[in-house]
């Protein structure tokens, strides 16, 4: 006789809060503060013993890594994989460098406007993305990606092939530029904390959990009375906001876009990342990002240029030994650990 399986619903998504597929009760919220506060005390330590290339690498890092949590947002906790966030990161950058050379250099401002541009792109283009699923959903993101590339490189307005240059240095609250490569990578790194923080209370919260109802099993969450539509089409607006968002922090750092900042590489790095990482733990793309860049802008150049080749080795090892990404070894050594008691 055939099993029938369990609903799909808040119970089942709540299986998955802390990693993906990993049951919520392995690994207790309090065993990670103390982590966390070590990885924060350590990344806000970085400026006073780094010099300012690696400090400006890390700046990088910290913007890419926003992206990447909006990839994750979708392709780990909704079940929505994607090659279109970039294009909302490309608008938040673009709006901060506009808003830098045409209104304030405060980048709390800048922040706040990247945010809202990339939430209202995401809402007009979101509502025809979402009426799809799989392949198809991912095709229609990549269409959307590449049209608004497209638009920024024709664009005479912002600035066409040659983007937009001159911004001036972000300043806080009114006072003096944050000149030193370490002042603006703390205030990256307050932000992207902050934006973690956001994702994450969202991810275990009753709207993540029904998240990852519509991701599960899509037909039992209708049956029991949600809107799958309403959750997909919200999501994408939010993952949109926290992709402008990170465009912005991209901005400040360097003070330049182009269109190539939203072009098709960056949102494949995006997805990547995500699939090193271990979808659905946060914490895992956000390494995975980590590791995307170091091996794109520093490695490459020890190498020969050959970066591409060695993410290529690095997506084909992950896939047939780490399915679920860095953020699976934890789950594995768990297990390890009860299998030896």
């Amino acid at each position: 006789m055939k099993a029938v399986d369990a609903p799909a619903g808040p119970d089942t998504a709540r299986m998955t809060a802390n990693g993906p597929d990993e049951p919520a009760g392995i690994r207790p919220h309090r065993a990670r503060i103390p982590v966390a506060l070590a990885v924060l005390a350590v990344l806000a330590a970085a400026p006073l013993v780094l010099g300012p290339f690696p400090i400006t690498t890390m700046t990088r890092i910290l913007a890419f890594a926003v992206l990447v949590l909006s990839v994750d947002l979708l392709t780990g906790v909704t079940g929505l994989p994607t090659l279109g966030q970039a294009a909302y990161f490309g608008v938040g950058a673009y709006t901060a460098v506009l808003v830098g050379l045409h209104i304030t250099s405060d980048a709390l401002v800048q922040v706040i406007a990247g945010l809202a541009m990339g939430l209202a792109a995401a809402g007009l283009t979101g509502w025809v993305a979402v009426r799809a699923r799989g392949i198809v959903f991912l095709m229609l993101t990549l269409a959307i990606g590449e049209s608004v590339h497209q638009l920024a490189d024709t664009w005479s307005a912002v600035g066409g092939s040659n983007g937009l240059s001159g911004m001036p240095p972000i300043t806080l609250f009114g006072g003096s530029p944050l000149l030193a490569p370490g002042l603006v990578y703390w205030w990256v790194l307050v932000v992207a904390v902050a934006v973690f923080a956001g994702v994450a209370l969202v991810a275990r919260s009753p709207y993540g959990r029904t998240l990852r109802g519509v991701r599960d099993n899509e037909s039992r969450m209708r049956a029991l009375g949600y809107r799958p539509a309403l959750a997909r089409y919200s999501v994408f607006c939010l993952a949109g906001a926290v992709a402008g968002a990170g465009g912005a922090l991209w901005a400040a750092q360097a003070r330049f876009v182009s269109p190539g900042d939203m072009g098709f590489d960056v949102a494949a790095l995006a997805l990547l990342s995500v699939v090193i990482g271990g979808a659905g733990s946060l914490w895992g793309p956000c390494l995975g990002a980590a590791l995307v860049l170091l091996v794109r802008d520093n490695l490459s150049g020890y190498i020969g240029g050959h970066g591409p080749l060695v993410l290529g080795l690095m997506f084909v090892i992950v896939v047939f030994v780490l399915p679920r990404g860095v953020a699976g070894l934890t789950g594995l050594q768990r297990a390890r650990g009860k299998g030896a008691r």
